[in-house]
């Protein structure tokens, strides 16, 4: 307590999460007044660095963004070059860059369920907490990541900023054989994801329902990762060039991450697994599909906290695609499509795990990097987040400090925010007058 209208609370970590930040809470009467996720992310020029660069380091670098889904930045910078230097992509191509996300999905989901999720729902302080309890669940959580890093080695060269994918394809292409070897534990996966899906179900959710615009990409025929449009459940649809017209990205005194908004009339909006199930459910994988009908959910959903029933959903999505995708393969020859430098412009837009990036490019007639924009999933989510405490916080400030600050955590770790890739840290204050 610092005085007699003044509280301020401070949580010394804030763990399970990618990143560091902090949260200030303003009330006056008990009213929340403003609140403001600031970001502590320092500015690490990425667009810059890219700028004067041979066009073919763009994916190498762009990967370093994130450790956790370096495949999106790859794919998404890869894409929208392909897009400006007139490349076309053959099927057997365009199949591996699909089973390449699905490698990243089920990794990336996997670790956000079991080690940063699922404690919140039975109260743990860690994923060691919930292995005491839960042991059985927590080792099939780390055999799915497992898998998916293996997939993401066979095909990317390695599980951390994979080095194979390329503007053109691929510099090696996997032999069937080494593709089949993954299937049995491919098998295996599709069951544990199965089950994975029946548990996070079961779980008991707070009653949480918001008037949210969902937005993510959408594909007739495919669930999206790759290619598609953009839409939304209030009626958005576009395509990937047309974003700049109907998203804007914004400094805010508070934070050093840009947050982006849907103009011209400046709201927030929600992207993610959550927004992805919501506006694809008839291309969902039959597995997939079937649990959806299962649950117990009302779909569509607006509930951020069963966004983690809709990453379960994908995982078991993820390995029903990878399992037809090797079954369907014979070979990908040229790994790599060539091309010709030129001067161009492109742009792409693809779904991370945690949601729609967005790239766009610049290339100079010999091949270098003139320009380059980058909008990630988490700083899409920001405002989003802050307006959902807003209205969250008045039913948890009765329970003391500790409990606010606690409830405060779960409801961002249902965004799975990926505010970068340092220190965890939270710090959060709130003031009353």
């Amino acid at each position: 307590m610092t005085g007699d209208t003044t509280r301020t609370i401070q949580v010394a970590a804030l763990t399970r999460v990618e990143g560091e930040g902090a949260l200030r809470i303003y009330l006056k009467d008990n009213r929340v007044t403003d609140v403001q996720l600031s970001i502590y992310e320092p500015p690490r020029f990425f667009e810059a660095l890219l700028r004067g660069r041979p066009l073919e380091e763009t994916p190498d670098i762009t990967a370093r963004i994130c450790g956790i889904c370096p495949i999106a930045y790859q794919m998404t910078s890869i894409h929208a070059l392909e897009q400006a230097l007139g490349i076309a992509i053959t099927p057997e191509i365009r199949a591996l860059r699909r089973l390449l996300y699905c490698g990243e999905w089920i990794e990336s989901h996997g670790v956000h369920m079991h080690l940063l999720h699922i404690p919140d729902f039975f109260r743990c302080s860690s994923s060691i907490e919930l292995a005491k309890r839960f042991p059985k669940e927590v080792i099939r959580g780390l055999r799915l990541k497992k898998t998916g890093n293996r997939l993401l080695e066979v095909l990317g060269g390695r599980a951390v900023h994979p080095i194979n994918a390329a503007v053109g394809g691929f510099y090696r292409a996997p032999r069937k054989a080494e593709l089949h070897t993954l299937t049995d534990d491919l098998k295996q996966g599709l069951q544990d994801a199965i089950d994975v899906a029946r548990w996070v179900s079961s779980f008991e959710y707070p009653d949480f329902d918001r008037d949210y615009e969902m937005v993510a990409m959408h594909h007739p025929e495919e669930y999206p990762m790759n290619e598609g449009r953009i839409v939304s459940t209030k009626g958005l649809d576009i395509a990937a060039n047309e974003f700049e017209q109907h998203f804007e990205e914004r400094h805010v005194a508070h934070s050093t991450a840009l947050q982006c908004m849907r103009i011209p009339a400046n709201t927030a909006y929600f992207v993610g697994p959550l927004a992805r199930v919501n506006l694809n459910p008839s291309t969902l994988s039959p597995s997939a599909k079937q649990l959806m009908s299962e649950v117990g959910i009302e779909w569509p959903c607006f509930n951020p906290y069963k966004s983690i029933v809709a990453r379960a959903l994908e995982v078991v999505h993820a390995f029903e695609e990878a399992l037809q995708i090797i079954a369907d393969y014979q070979g990908c020859s040229p790994a790599r499509v060539s091309y010709v430098p030129r001067q161009g412009e492109g742009c792409w837009a693809t779904e991370a795990p945690r949601g729609l990036i967005y790239h766009r490019y610049e290339t100079t007639e010999d091949g270098k990097i003139a320009f380059a924009k980058i909008v990630p999933p988490t700083s899409q989510n920001q405002r989003q987040i802050e307006l959902d405490l807003a209205d969250y916080i008045p039913s948890v400030l009765g329970g003391g400090d500790s409990e606010t600050a606690l409830a405060c955590e779960r409801l961002i770790r249902s965004y799975d925010p990926c505010i970068s890739c340092s220190t965890h840290f939270l710090k959060l204050e709130i003031n009353r007058q």
